[in-house]
């Protein structure tokens, strides 16, 4: 087993830069096209063993691909909800501030896609799989128990609505696919609105 040294800038640049190109090999060729051969063509490097230096096969590309993904999602939303200081504007924001990064990162969504729908790991957990632990729920149903605490959203079965806010923002970029020309400035406002409705205290 080859020992990197994990933590020279050199070596995470490299990372970086191999991730990035994986992200953005699979998004304009397809999850089964983005073999490491056109990988490392698009980064670049001169051979594919560069790519295997730094990374232990597939599954840990593939894996540092989502990752990296999902934590620039993470920092993106936890940054602007975070910034609210009631629970129906962190919901209007949690909902507004995925749409946009949706919108902004049309290749990275693309890339996130195709790695859902084609991915299987030798060993670890699917797209799948992590996308139904209920556990991925557990920031939109901290949100909603926050709103029933302090009065301003109704009673109503958190782990239910969670589901539905949370599954009408994953299917947009499986929208998009089949409608790029969708207009986002209406589905964020319909969405918005619709679970204003939906979770809201009665005067």
């Amino acid at each position: 087993m080859q020992v990197r040294k994990e933590g020279s800038v050199t070596t995470s640049a490299r990372r970086a830069q191999i991730v990035a190109a994986t992200i953005e090999t699979i998004a304009d060729l397809g999850y089964h096209q983005a073999t490491f051969a056109r990988i490392a063509e698009h980064a670049g490097l001169s051979s594919t063993r560069l790519i295997s230096y730094h990374f232990d096969g597939k599954d840990d590309l593939i894996g540092q691909a989502i990752v990296t993904i999902y934590t620039e999602i993470g920092t993106l939303m936890a940054e602007r909800v975070s910034a609210q200081t009631s629970p129906g504007a962190a919901l209007d924001t949690y909902i507004r501030s995925l749409i946009a990064f949706i919108r902004d990162h049309r290749r990275e969504m693309r890339a996130a896609t195709e790695i859902f729908l084609n991915y299987r790991p030798e060993k670890g957990t699917t797209a799948q799989e992590a996308a139904i632990d209920p556990a991925s729920l557990q920031h939109i149903e901290r949100l909603l128990s926050w709103g029933q605490e302090s009065g301003e959203f109704r009673t109503f079965n958190t782990r239910v609505v969670a589901m539905a806010i949370q599954r009408a923002l994953d299917g947009l970029p499986f929208l998009l696919e089949g409608d790029p020309g969708a207009d986002l400035d209406v589905y964020t406002e319909e969405l918005v609105e619709l679970f204003r409705l939906a979770t809201r205290a009665r005067q």
